[in-house]
């Protein structure tokens, strides 16, 4: 493992079949292995058995961002989304970190909670302290409802108790119990749920009150991952743009508007990551903005600053992901995904999607503080122009090269060009936007 490179030189440059041979020899996987990435892995009749009223499938680019290590470990890194640029600038900046010595991370451990909502309870604190008295025997029967999993490590480790103020007027106060519950290598939320509604009685009772609503907190911060890297100056290309930044990061942490936008470029990295492994990215995403919000005030989830010569990105965030469960069962390209990352633990499936998300991070604060965000962004999105247009092999990159040019990256444009480049009237080429 820790002999495989994530570098792959010219990667963009090579067709799709010569990539995923390059990645295939990469990940140390079979070349026939890739063919489900043709199909996108998803067959109707298993989407039927997945959602209901089902009708087809819906496909996303999935491609690979390089040169990422985390911990002195390389990564060929998955990534599944529309937007044009993601995947490059994250690739780029994570080769940046790479002059620094690549991400390091930090993960603890995958502590999920279950919450029951508990009412009626003439005095909260004296409930909660009939819980806590309780607690062994609640956790035993806890435990017994999860066998294998704490036969592999895990399972209920403890329980907490929150006493909740109503404001005057504003319905009774309450008691939630939080089941803290140690889910190894699975996001854990069916399991959670599975806990909480079987103890919820028995907490009720111990409590003397009645149970509410029993389900997982989306706001893992339990299960939280920290990544931390060092780009020296001269890798982002001196120290005026470092410098240029901090002062980028300064923003966000001053304002949550700003904040807000920052961290969604994180998400950019973390989501098409787990999006492309079959994990929960709305929960994640959920987790992340409130998890952002805990102090008060919306604030950046992560941030930069200058050190001796180099600068330095940190960043923390909820990050609740699994290797095992869930659409993995059914979707083969997901499986795929996570052969071709090769990671042994939900843990580390978590330190790399959140590396991908800081370099994205950084990717973004670089462009914004140098040429802005527009010309490398609107350069890629020429490509899916130039494609509706018509475009394909030699043609798309002539037609995308002269739309990036000319800044004028609209469909028009691209159908002129693309009739031009063919010797073909205009009309020609205007004929597939044409609806009867």
């Amino acid at each position: 493992m820790s002999e495989r490179s994530s570098r792959i030189p010219g990667l963009f440059r090579l067709s799709v079949s010569a990539r995923r041979e390059q990645i295939a020899a990469a990940a140390g996987l079979a070349p026939s292995s890739l063919e489900a990435l043709g199909s996108g892995g998803l067959t109707v009749e298993a989407a039927d058995g997945m959602v209901e009223n089902a009708v087809g499938t819906l496909a996303l680019p999935l491609g690979i961002a390089t040169n990422v290590r985390v911990s002195g470990v390389d990564y060929l890194v998955p990534m599944a989304i529309e937007e044009p640029s993601v995947i490059a600038a994250a690739s780029n900046a994570a080769k940046m970190v790479r002059a620094g010595g690549g991400f390091s991370a930090e993960v603890t451990p995958p502590i999920m909670i279950g919450q029951i909502q508990l009412l009626g309870a003439p005095d909260v604190e004296a409930a909660a302290r009939s819980v806590e008295r309780a607690e062994d025997a609640i956790l035993a029967k806890a435990r017994a409802l999860a066998p294998r999993l704490v036969e592999r490590g895990g399972g209920p480790v403890g329980l907490e108790c929150r006493p909740l103020r109503a404001p005057a007027g504003r319905g009774e106060d309450m008691l939630v119990v939080h089941i803290l519950v140690d889910c190894r290598d699975a996001m854990g939320a069916n399991l959670v749920n599975t806990i909480a509604e079987n103890l919820a009685d028995d907490v009720a009772e111990a409590a003397g009150a009645r149970a509410g609503l029993r389900i997982l907190s989306n706001l893992s911060d339990q299960r939280r991952v920290r990544v931390r890297a060092r780009v020296p100056d001269h890798a982002l290309g001196g120290a005026e743009i470092s410098g240029a930044i901090e002062a980028a990061s300064r923003f966000a942490e001053l304002d949550p508007y700003r904040a807000t936008t920052h961290n969604k470029g994180i998400m950019n990295g973390v989501d098409a990551v787990l999006l492309a492994t079959a994990n929960d990215w709305r929960g994640v995403e959920a987790g992340a903005h409130a998890f952002a919000a805990r102090t008060g005030r919306y604030a950046p989830l992560a941030t930069w600053s200058r050190e001796g010569g180099a600068l330095v990105g940190e960043l923390e965030m909820p990050l609740a992901a699994g290797t095992v469960g869930g659409a993995l069962h059914v979707h083969e390209v997901a499986r795929l995904a996570l052969a071709m990352l090769c990671v042994r633990s939900a843990g580390e499936l978590a330190a790399v999607a959140a590396s991908v998300g800081l370099a994205s991070n950084l990717a973004a604060l670089r462009a914004l503080a140098t040429e802005g965000i527009q010309r490398g962004h609107m350069s890629l999105h020429a490509r899916v122009v130039a494609s509706a247009a018509g475009a394909s092999g030699d043609l798309l990159d002539r037609v995308a090269a002269e739309l990036a040019a000319a800044g004028d990256v609209k469909p028009e444009r691209a159908s002129e060009i693309l009739a031009r480049l063919r010797g073909e009237p205009l009309a020609e080429s205007l004929t597939l936007k044409e609806t009867p």
